[in-house]
């Protein structure tokens, strides 16, 4: 019973002119296809030299902006690092009642 329900519902999807509308055709001129295929390629080359020059430039200045905080870090005296890291605190441990201690 359902296979004959989708039959019907592929079939008339099928015969409406959305189908038609947004279906991509090849030209049929031989010459306007190696175009549109040159023209691809090259969309897909400049995509990649783009994505690849974005992606050197975001780890270069991740290992410049590194390498100058490392120098940085250098040029303190080691107790000024070193007191600028630690924070000192006191916490107390809150139960709710009624729970089980887990182990």
């Amino acid at each position: 019973m359902p296979s004959a329900f989708f039959h019907g519902f592929r079939a008339r999807f099928d015969a409406s002119s959305w189908r038609n509308a947004f279906t991509p055709r090849k030209p049929r001129n031989a010459l306007l296809r190696v175009a549109f295929g040159l023209l691809g390629l090259a969309l897909l080359v400049v995509l990649l030299g783009v994505g690849l020059v974005v992606g050197a430039t975001m780890l270069a200045f991740g290992l410049l902006r590194r390498l100058l905080a490392r120098g940085q870090d250098r040029a303190r005296s080691g107790a000024d690092a070193a007191g600028e890291q630690v924070i000192d605190g006191e916490y107390h441990v809150v139960r709710k009642p009624g729970q089980p201690l887990l182990r």
